[in-house]
């Protein structure tokens, strides 16, 4: 891994929450920096790792290893790609859904508002929709529906009207051209920061489709984990945390029970943790950005 790649967050708690087995199957579906690969790798004999990342970039980081096998694809493909491998099921998942340092820091990616460069944003480089073509053809409504949905943002409308009434006058392709227009849009007593963090966020969750990723992924490490593996994921906002939350409670996203004919309530996890587990001071004092991280891990539970 690029030292300077990223640093994984909540490393050792997540590797123990896996329960890792010598022999076991494993998959990290959110390979990045490869740092949590490395060391679930240092825990296996005979078994395998299977790791997803459908960026380029991260495909640099991939260790020498006989036990690891690198599908350059989106964890949205877990069931297929494991099902070609034929190592249904496995033992347990992880996925970090973080962005890495390497994308906030690397500029051209267009994923900060800290540097001037295009608006991009794509987690996937073939992915034809950019932030810049998202911006200027959505309308109004739809600007307005992504910046309330996405990012929380309580001026919304403000927002995206503005948007709409600059590109009408000139396409805006820049991450510098969005921060002056969220600028002059900022609420009163509204720290800057935070709120360019929401703008971007919305964003970028839209061009990557990333809720709607998020749910197609649970419900597939649910199908292919086998009873009493583990799946551990890691969430850095409110928009990822409330799903998992809901899907390791109920096994669903709305977070309603569901009962069998006989009034029993279904339950297709055991909650490993109760309550989230967070980075400590001395994590978050090596490495800032882990400081919103929040790590689930759920069981699946055997149904008779």
């Amino acid at each position: 891994m690029t030292p300077t790649y990223h640093i994984p967050a909540l490393l050792s708690e997540s590797i123990l929450a896996l329960d890792i087995k010598p022999a076991g199957i494993y998959v990290d579906a959110t390979f990045g920096g490869g740092g949590h690969s490395k060391e679930i790798l240092k825990h296996l004999k005979t078994g395998k790792l299977i790791a997803f990342d459908k960026d380029v970039d991260a495909h640099k980081n991939l260790p020498e290893s006989e036990n690891l096998i690198l599908i350059p694809h989106d964890f949205i493909f877990l069931k297929n790609y494991l099902r070609f491998l034929n190592v249904i099921p496995v033992d347990g998942i992880l996925a970090d859904l973080g962005l890495s340092s390497h994308h906030i820091d690397e500029a051209t990616r267009g994923f900060s508002f800290r540097f001037d460069a295009n608006l991009d944003m794509r987690m996937d480089k073939e992915n034809p929709l950019t932030a810049e073509e998202l911006i200027n053809t959505r309308s109004q409504s739809e600007l307005q529906q992504i910046f309330s949905s996405y990012g929380e943002i309580k001026n919304s409308k403000t927002l995206a009207v503005k948007i709409v009434q600059r590109r009408s006058a000139q396409r805006i392709q820049t991450t510098s051209q969005l921060v002056e227009i969220a600028e002059e849009v900022l609420p009163y007593k509204e720290n800057l920061k935070k709120y360019l963090a929401t703008v971007f966020q919305a964003l970028r969750i839209a061009v990557n489709d990333e809720l709607l990723g998020l749910e197609q992924f649970l419900n597939q490490a649910q199908e292919v984990l086998a009873p009493g593996g583990r799946l551990a994921v890691i969430t850095y906002h409110s928009l990822e945390d409330r799903p998992v939350k809901n899907f390791f409670q109920t096994g669903n996203f709305e977070g309603k029970e569901s009962k069998d004919v006989f009034g029993k309530v279904s339950r297709p996890w055991k909650q490993i943790t109760k309550k989230p587990i967070i980075p400590t001071d001395e994590e978050i004092a090596v490495n800032p950005r882990s400081r919103s991280a929040k790590l689930r891990v759920a069981e699946k539970i055997e149904i008779s």
